[in-house]
């Protein structure tokens, strides 16, 4: 499978889901551990995806929607942001709001 369809099939077969440096239980990175504590603060599951161990999607996933830098949260299939945007929007409650209707709509379908 190609890897822009590898990385289309994780974003939308997850109703949320982190592309980060690492596992939210060992994250490699700063800006991951923050990111992967803020989803996991919101009380619901959420997927990952560890870019270090997959080379080929740290290279392209850049390029599926024009975001440079890593993590990346997706939301419903929507790029959310990156680390900074993922713990306003916690901070505001926002996101806590936004998982749990995700999750909720995923378990309903």
């Amino acid at each position: 499978m190609d890897v822009m369809d590898r990385i289309k099939e994780a974003v939308e077969g997850n109703p949320v889901v982190v592309f980060m440096k690492g596992t939210p239980q060992l994250p490699q990175c700063g800006f991951s551990s923050r990111t992967a504590q803020a989803l996991m603060g919101c009380g619901e599951e959420f997927a990952y995806v560890n870019v270090i161990t997959d080379p080929e999607i740290f290279q392209h996933l850049p390029r599926y929607a024009d975001w440079p830098t890593f993590p990346q949260v997706y939301i419903n299939g929507e790029l959310i942001g990156g680390c900074d945007i993922t713990l306003e929007m916690f901070e505001k409650g926002e996101l806590q709001t936004m998982v749990k209707e995700a999750t909720a709509a995923a378990k309903d379908a």
